[in-house]
């Protein structure tokens, strides 16, 4: 029974159950002689640090109250786009509003366009209709008359 004892091995010499595998626990670094690479250790950047608030209230005859001019940088895009004045914006509506008219207009003329020229087709069409008529009852005489004179011709 001595010789079982020292078979089986002991609870400090059991691996744990979430051990590595024996293939990657066999291999370490001092057994292949090869240099060990550390991964490096991140470090947290500091927190900046922050001015105190103050105190939130404010007597109403402070310099303090009302809002504050904002400071764009010249390379912020806010700075870029400068805000429109009334003036502008009357400008930019009135340019809108005759830019708007002319394409009414413009669609206008065209509408005026094709109407004439529907107008010019119907007519042209009529007057190719009262030709059409006139030709059908030119030809239907031309054969009745065809048709008396040859009955007349073989009588005799």
């Amino acid at each position: 029974m001595a010789e079982e004892a020292e078979l089986q091995p002991t609870a400090s010499e059991q691996p744990h159950p979430i051990a590595r595998s024996d293939s990657s626990a066999s291999t370490s670094p001092s057994d292949s002689n090869e240099p060990v690479i550390h991964q490096p250790i991140p470090v947290r950047p500091g927190l900046p640090t922050r001015k105190s608030s103050g105190p939130l209230v404010v007597p109403r005859d402070s310099s303090a109250v009302g809002p504050l001019e904002p400071d764009f940088g010249p390379d912020d895009v806010r700075a870029m786009s400068p805000r429109r004045t009334s003036e502008d914006l009357d400008r930019m509506g009135k340019e809108a509003r005759d830019e708007m008219k002319r394409h009414a207009k413009a669609l206008q003329d065209s509408l005026l366009t094709i109407f004439n020229r529907i107008e010019a087709v119907r007519e042209e069409h009529d007057k190719l209709d009262n030709n059409n008529k006139f030709l059908q009852k030119y030809i239907g005489d031309l054969m009745s008359t065809s048709k008396i004179t040859a009955s007349s011709s073989r009588k005799k």
